[in-house]
């Protein structure tokens, strides 16, 4: 990688807007590949509403098709799992031969997706801890929190380790004010991530609540801790075990939110397809290879899949 990294981003969204607009408003190179709001985001660039503070990026290096792109050293999977198919056709224009792909995406399976198109040496995980919507075309708002847990991917699943290139990486967004956590366990941080995901997701669609009033209400709290406790079990039998500590820290976490639309929601109400396999589905087959079973997961998917606006 050269001394200092250029950006891809593929998924210009909640996420991808979000960082990407802070790594080119700290001066770096960044070229985001867009759909639907192309045009605008073209003519008017970025429009970030943060707590870090307000930015605007009236000029931004916007494209609708991967190969008009420059190869970087960096490319930022940002873009819904709904949408992997597309990868393989777009990340062999995007990515320099030493480069690195860095999947930013929710639920299990997009290393192992991605590795088979780059290469597994080529592949690293982040998962975020973010409040951000994205409130119109090139408009990103970001609420709270925005923290990047950044590992290494090893296909055997064991942990990767702290490398060079990692902290590398971890520096450069830090430098773009954006909060960096390098972790050496990719598989145990991704089950760590699901916690939260699995009720909190799911129950704002089938509930039509905001987090905040799925954890005030004492009978829901209750299904939302019965939920954390199977993905615990589950990561015990098929990565490293999640101790009751970190559970509780999710539910306080989630008491001191602003109130918040999770990404499902947010899908299920413009009426665009739900992440329902790499949230629900991939954990799911995962803990039964395991022997664990997860009933209160399963019921939930099934759930989401009859209420989910595209099959």
């Amino acid at each position: 990688m050269s001394e200092k990294n250029h950006f891809s981003i593929v998924g210009t969204g909640a996420v991808g807007g979000l960082y990407g607009g802070l790594l080119q408003r700290a001066g770096f190179n960044a070229h985001f590949l867009l759909r639907g709001d192309y045009e605008h985001v073209r003519a008017n660039g970025l429009e970030i509403e943060t707590p870090l503070g307000d930015f605007a990026l009236p000029t931004v290096n916007a494209y609708n098709d991967p190969r008009d792109m420059p190869r970087c050293d960096v490319v930022i999977v940002s873009l819904k799992t709904t949408g992997n198919a597309a990868l393989k056709t777009i990340l062999p224009h995007l990515l320099k031969d030493d480069g690195i792909a860095l999947t930013l995406q929710n639920g299990l399976g997009s290393e192992e997706e991605i590795a088979q198109i780059v290469g597994p040496d080529r592949v690293m995980g982040g998962l975020c801890f973010l409040c951000s919507n994205k409130v119109g075309p090139g408009h990103v708002r970001h609420l709270d929190y925005g923290l990047i847990t950044l590992g290494e991917y090893r296909a055997d699943g064991r942990p990767g380790g702290v490398t060079p290139r990692l902290e590398k990486l971890g520096a450069q967004l830090s430098a773009a004010d954006i909060p960096v956590k390098l972790i050496d366990d990719l598989p145990l941080a991704r089950w760590k991530k699901l916690v939260w995901n699995v009720p909190f997701n799911g129950l704002s669609v089938t509930r039509n609540q905001l987090t905040d009033e799925l954890i005030r209400d004492p009978e829901c709290r209750a299904l939302c801790e019965r939920l954390m406790r199977e993905v615990a079990a589950a990561a015990t039998a098929v990565a490293r075990p999640i101790e009751n500590a970190f559970i509780e820290k999710m539910i306080a976490d989630t008491e001191r939110m602003a109130p918040y639309a999770p990404s499902m929601k947010l899908d299920f109400d413009r009426g665009a397809p739900m992440e329902i396999e790499a949230i629900y589905g991939a954990p799911l087959r995962a803990a039964a290879a395991a022997g664990v079973d997860m009933p209160e997961t399963r019921k939930l998917r099934e759930q989401l899949k009859r209420l989910n606006p595209v099959v």
